[in-house]
């Protein structure tokens, strides 16, 4: 059989090398070798997205709807039918927007939000200290003070309060006047914190997504989706996705009151779509349903640069022109959560909410200072971490969740190191922040196909951690002194099973072959109209057969390689592959200079000096045999 190609000059094939199974299965297409690479230099299989059903989606999505190859290809390889292709191309809020009260406790929350803006209350939002808690402390704010309500938003210092609402703080915003205590992207599982609350005189909203036990706190509403008794089917939402949600039926609940007729104009909610799409790509929640359009048109809102705070830090991190889905994830994410990792935690929320340019300038500023100060604390961790794993990983190959562990480390860059390991060693890992009582905080990161947060819930129950939660790829811990080895034999133990069949399975699923030549901005313009890409619809990964590596080079101070690929008709496409000059992606790259090979990449568009051109952001490479 034969693999698709796309070229400058149209669709040729390539031989894709032999099967792995009986060339009378059906599903040949999807245990077959792309390439004939069974082992890549980082050890993976490359296998073709798509099975004999997908290329059955793929040629109905292109004869039937007449789109394009390269395109039909992708959206087949994320499960598209033909029947849905154009709602898929075109995810409308107006179509995929649910009614909010089909989430538990939803409209309780909605009439007490509505009562503390028609009464102008002071409300306490008391908001997580990442991405999706900036956001969603904003973007609740944002409405709130609009309707005429008084907001204040509070983000615990992670060192000092660490994660979730505290007594200590709840008793100062009491103390402050607060009337109404609204939890947002946490709160779930804070029962004292929350009891407090009810005995100082405070009414409790929790607007939260992480996953939840079977007892919950006593509130006047507690509204996520992934509470065990919600049926919504929500479930995917970030926590600026209920939070909207919530406004949209806070808006309802005041529009059926009277409540606008009197004050003139509705607050314009889709104008807040450009942060709920941040949080939702920065919080990796899968890119699905509603989720799709909360990020497709939050990306076109970004681009206007409406917002004063979002244009500037498109500033400092040089973004100059149209925002991309992944710009969001590793570029704009990772300098406002800089603020909760090693600064001031309400940076970020105060970035999202000024409408002073001035101001905005001088936030972002410091968070890009304090960014590239996090990527330094960052890079010696990590080669800290590394070393452990390589230790146990020694001892113990099969070992199924990694842990790693420094009084060293800051409590900040914690998650970071995690998601380091997590991506080197391709298997869940936690990082752990040790302190001078024996105890720890730390945070983990998943793999797809292996469910951290409920993993650290039964830890939690099991009496083998102090707090803990989060979801499926990403977790929380805090850790008495002594607590640390049984935690971690529990979670090997019990995730165990989940790995070792992602792993037997994993693969790097590609969804075409491409020449330097073909990989153009036209292309990518075709293949953007498949996105938003990000958790649960992946990125296109393309290869770029038998090209050579006339040029690579380590560049700027994060240990990034970049490189030139040439194909055998003489046509060029540079390359950037990020953070790995010292890991073994990295160290290939350049043992191979020189050489033909099969190169492996995502692609993204550059501008630079007025021009744009096509540019490959490398996921693996292969020796051409």
């Amino acid at each position: 059989m034969a693999q698709w190609m796309a070229a400058a000059n149209g669709v040729v094939l390539v031989d894709e090398g032999p099967a792995l199974r009986d060339p009378m299965d059906m599903n040949v297409t999807a245990q077959r070798p792309f390439l004939g690479v069974t082992k890549s230099v980082l050890g993976r299989l490359w296998r073709d997205r798509l099975d004999a059903a997908g290329l059955g989606r793929a040629e109905a999505l292109a004869q039937i709807e007449g789109i394009p190859d390269i395109v039909a290809r992708v959206l087949a390889g994320r499960g598209v039918e033909a029947a849905e292709a154009n709602r898929y191309l075109e995810p409308k809020l107006r179509d995929l927007l649910p009614d909010p009260s089909t989430l538990i406790d939803m409209d309780a929350a909605a009439e007490r939000l509505a009562r503390a803006a028609q009464a102008g209350e002071k409300v306490a939002i008391f908001g997580d200290y990442d991405v999706d808690g900036a956001c969603s402390s904003a973007l609740l704010a944002g409405f709130l003070k609009e309707a005429g309500a008084r907001p204040r938003i509070h983000i615990p210092d992670r060192l000092i309060e660490g994660y979730g609402p505290n007594s200590e703080a709840i008793r100062m915003l009491a103390g402050e006047g607060a009337t109404l205590l609204v939890t947002v992207d946490c709160g779930t599982t804070s029962h004292e914190p929350l009891a407090e609350a009810r005995r100082l005189g405070l009414d409790v909203v929790v607007l939260d997504h992480h996953q939840a036990p079977e007892h919950l706190p006593e509130v006047t509403a507690l509204v996520n989706p992934n509470r065990q008794d919600d049926l919504s089917g929500l479930g995917h939402l970030c926590a600026a996705g209920v939070v909207f949600l919530a406004l949209v039926a806070t808006n309802r609940a005041l529009r059926r009151h009277g409540f606008w007729a009197s004050r003139g104009s509705e607050p314009d909610l889709l104008a807040a779509l450009d942060i709920v799409g941040l949080a939702t790509v920065a919080d990796v929640v899968p890119l699905k349903g509603l989720n799709r359009a909360f990020v497709r048109q939050g990306i076109a809102m970004m681009r206007g640069r409406s917002r004063p705070g979002l244009a500037a830090l498109l500033d400092v991190a040089g973004l100059d022109g149209p925002v991309q889905p992944w710009h969001l994830g590793f570029l704009i994410g990772p300098r406002i959560n800089a603020g909760g990792r090693i600064g001031d935690a309400g940076l970020g929320a105060r970035l999202l909410l000024t409408e002073d340019e001035v101001e905005a300038r001088s936030i972002a500023a410091e968070l890009n200072r304090l960014n590239q100060e996090r990527q330094e604390i960052e890079k010696r961790a990590v080669e800290e971490a590394v070393s452990q794993a390589d230790h146990a990983l020694m001892k113990t190959p099969e070992l199924a969740v990694l842990l790693a562990s420094s009084p060293d480390w800051h409590p900040g860059i914690v998650g970071l190191v995690a998601a380091r390991l997590k991506e080197r060693f391709r298997r869940p890992a936690f990082a752990l922040a040790l302190n001078r009582e024996g105890g720890a905080t730390g945070s983990g990161r998943s793999v797809a196909g292996v469910d951290l947060g409920r993993a650290v819930r039964a830890a939690v129950d099991a009496g083998l951690a102090v707090k803990g939660g989060g979801h499926a790829m990403a977790a929380g811990i805090t850790l008495a002194a002594g607590q640390g080895a049984g935690f971690h034999d529990f979670l090997s133990q019990r995730l165990a099973p989940e790995v070792a069949s992602t792993r037997e399975s994993e693969a790097l699923l590609i969804d075409a072959a491409l020449s330097a030549g073909g990989a153009n901005p036209r292309l990518l313009a075709e293949i953007d109209k498949a996105g938003p890409f990000g958790a649960g619809c992946p990125e296109p990964a393309f290869v770029f057969p038998s090209h050579r590596l006339v040029d690579v080079m380590e560049i700027g101070s994060g240990g990034h390689i970049r490189i030139k690929l040439r194909s055998g008709d003489g046509a060029t496409i540079g390359g950037i592959a990020f953070r790995a000059a010292a890991e073994p992606l990295g160290q290939a790259l350049q043992a191979a200079r020189g050489e033909t090979v099969h190169l492996a990449a995502n692609l993204s568009l550059n501008r630079w000096g007025g021009n744009e051109t096509a540019e490959l952001r490398i996921l693996d490479l292969a020796r051409v045999v």
